[in-house]
């Protein structure tokens, strides 16, 4: 039977520049959506899983075409919600050689960021759910994102659901009078598996070692519950080359998946969230190393493919953990 897992925050219209025009160059920009977490919940979709996601568009065409992106991904829309605001909105320049990549955001006071979610029966969206995905994201918008997510998270755990957190810092984000530690802690004392830095560690639970093993012992201290924590490892050899591998924490010791070589990037925006989509799945159906080496290969094939979204399908990661049909021609 598919697994079922529910996520939660704001998706919005990517601009992004052709090929790897400036934006002082482009007169024309290619549309799509993303936002971190629907990224998690289509990654899983194209993996055969059941997902849903739960956000707010604006009622007007915006929003109703963001709404049909999602179900085109896969994702049910029973939890997607019409309502007053705007759509937020990104512009990406992809970068190249020794060029970075620039992304500049304008999503404030957008339809999300408003949502304080009194008609979501939070009962209806668990049923039956296997999982629960949040980012550091959402509670970063507003007030009453961080108090949506913080109602969900604690009907997540009444229901004994796993859930999983993204604890990712944006500083840019944090605008309206509540700071990263005011918020953050609350939220992970719900969360069983969470991906964290060291910058995350420090500054959503004021833990300073610059060692990343012991931000994980010492985070255990304080939360007892959590079972996981991972995060990639990237080397950026230039904005077209990488090197990264995963990196998973269980509590007693660290595993370390294969490292790749990814070269010719053709997107890279969404490889954290195929990361984490890749381990749900693969601790969801297989052993901690297997899931590991699953969540790695999930990301590195992310890197191939334009747009948020990571649209792989199960074999084609398989595939590449166990290095077959590597760059072939398929036919």
């Amino acid at each position: 039977m598919s697994k079922k897992i529910i996520t939660i925050g704001e998706v919005m219209m990517r601009f992004t520049t052709p090929g790897q025009e400036r934006f002082l160059q482009a007169d024309t920009y290619h549309l799509t959506y993303g936002g971190a977490e629907a990224n998690v919940a289509v990654s899983l979709a194209q993996l055969g899983m059941h997902a849903s996601h739960v956000t707010a568009f604006p009622d007007n065409d915006f929003g109703l075409a963001a709404k049909s992106y999602l179900r085109k991904m896969g994702l049910n829309t029973e939890h997607v919600y019409l309502k007053e605001g705007r759509m937020g909105l990104y512009f990406l320049e992809n970068g190249a050689m020794q060029r970075a990549s620039r992304i500049i955001y304008d999503r404030f006071g957008s339809a999300f960021a408003q949502f304080d979610g009194k008609e979501i029966d939070w009962e209806n969206v668990f049923e039956d759910a296997d999982w629960f995905h949040w980012t550091g994201i959402t509670p970063a918008i507003s007030q009453k994102s961080a108090d949506l997510l913080l109602e969900g998270l604690k009907f997540a755990k009444d229901k004994d659901i796993t859930v999983s957190g993204d604890i990712n810092y944006r500083r840019n984000l944090w605008q309206y009078g509540k700071s990263p530690l005011d918020v953050m802690p609350e939220l992970i004392r719900y969360t069983d598996v969470i991906v964290a830095g060291k910058s995350d560690f420090k500054n959503c639970l004021d833990i300073q070692s610059d060692d990343w093993n012991e931000c994980c012992y010492e985070s255990k201290k304080y939360f007892p519950q959590i079972r996981y924590i991972t995060k990639t490892k990237r080397e950026n050899v230039s904005a077209s080359h990488n090197r990264i591998h995963g990196v998973l924490w269980n509590g007693s010791e660290v595993l370390m998946s294969k490292s790749y070589d990814v070269t010719h990037i053709v997107d890279r925006v969404g490889g954290g969230d195929a990361y984490i989509a890749g381990l749900i799945y693969g601790l969801l159906h297989m052993g901690e190393k297997e899931a590991l080496e699953f969540a790695a290969a999930a990301t590195v094939l992310k890197h191939s493919i334009p747009g948020d979204a990571n649209l792989v399908k199960l074999e084609e990661i398989m595939d590449l953990m166990h290095n077959k049909n590597v760059g072939k021609l398929l036919r």
